[in-house]
């Protein structure tokens, strides 16, 4: 992995979320980032706080305190508005999309193209929508058959062609792979790749560590609320972070990497 922090701002920043549900600390002062060009996996067992994040940044749900940076600048993220306003879009593990609809339509769907008259131009969203397909994904053909007809890759295609279509420039996975057979999961990989390499910034929750460790440049690891750390992919084994999600604490090797924040990482004056 390219050292890809050189010379480079973060697209986004979480910085001190706090965030309690009936006194329930769901998340409890957590900091993150996300860099172009970056994939950042995000783990932890059920209720680890990870989900709940990330829907604060999605707009889903509103932080108590803490602050979310995007390009530099404190962003106001109150709903799913607020956050693709900041370029920010979520792709749910059930994609969300209209099943009875083709590619052009769920791609437009809420936010379609009209002619001078008022009327719905279907050419020009199809043409769109081929155009951005294609960028994404070559081997996309199945414009007009509805997306229920669609293979489990391809509709992760037009989930993403829809956010990108509206200049996401931060994008949410939530359990991309799951389901998908292997080929489905390897046309998954190579969108996440071409993602990748036009700058966009990916924050990838999944329950399973072989996608984690094969799509991911980055991890940060939750527990009971709160960061566990951040490390490296290319740093790590499974055995490290399978011990980091089910003990939440760094392992001692790996103290070095725990980076700000993290649950157990050496305060500053013992680094001096």
């Amino acid at each position: 992995m390219n050292d890809i922090k050189t010379g480079q701002n973060p697209l986004v920043e979480m910085r001190d979320i706090h965030i309690s549900f009936g006194g329930v600390k769901a998340v409890d002062g957590v900091s993150i980032d996300l860099y172009p060009g970056e994939v950042v996996g995000v783990l932890g067992h059920n209720g680890a706080g990870k989900s709940t994040l990330i829907k604060v940044l999605s707009g889903a749900y509103k932080a108590d305190t803490g602050q979310i940076i995007v390009d530099g600048h404190e962003a106001k993220i109150e709903n799913a508005r607020d956050a693709r306003d900041n370029n920010i879009e979520t792709i749910y593990q059930n994609l969300a999309l209209a099943d009875n609809l083709d590619a052009a339509q769920n791609l437009f769907l809420g936010r379609e193209i009209v002619d001078k008259l008022g009327f719905l131009d279907d050419a020009a969203m199809e043409h769109k929508a081929r155009e951005v397909l294609h960028r994404l994904n070559p081997n996309f053909h199945k414009f007009t058959s509805p997306v229920s007809a669609l293979s489990g890759g391809q509709r992760q295609s037009v989930a993403i062609a829809r956010a990108l279509l509206f200049e996401a420039r931060v994008l949410i996975m939530d359990e991309p792979c799951a389901a998908l057979g292997v080929h489905e999961t390897r046309m998954v990989g190579e969108l996440i790749a071409q993602l990748k390499r036009d700058g966009l910034g990916i924050l990838l929750i999944s329950h399973d560590l072989h996608d984690v460790f094969d799509l991911s440049d980055r991890l940060h690891v939750m527990k009971n609320g709160k960061l566990v750390g951040t490390v490296p992919t290319k740093d790590v084994t499974h055995d490290d972070v399978l011990g980091m999600i089910i003990l939440g604490k760094m392992p001692e090797h790996l103290m070095h990497l725990a980076g700000p924040g993290a649950t157990n990482a050496p305060n500053k004056e013992a680094l001096e």
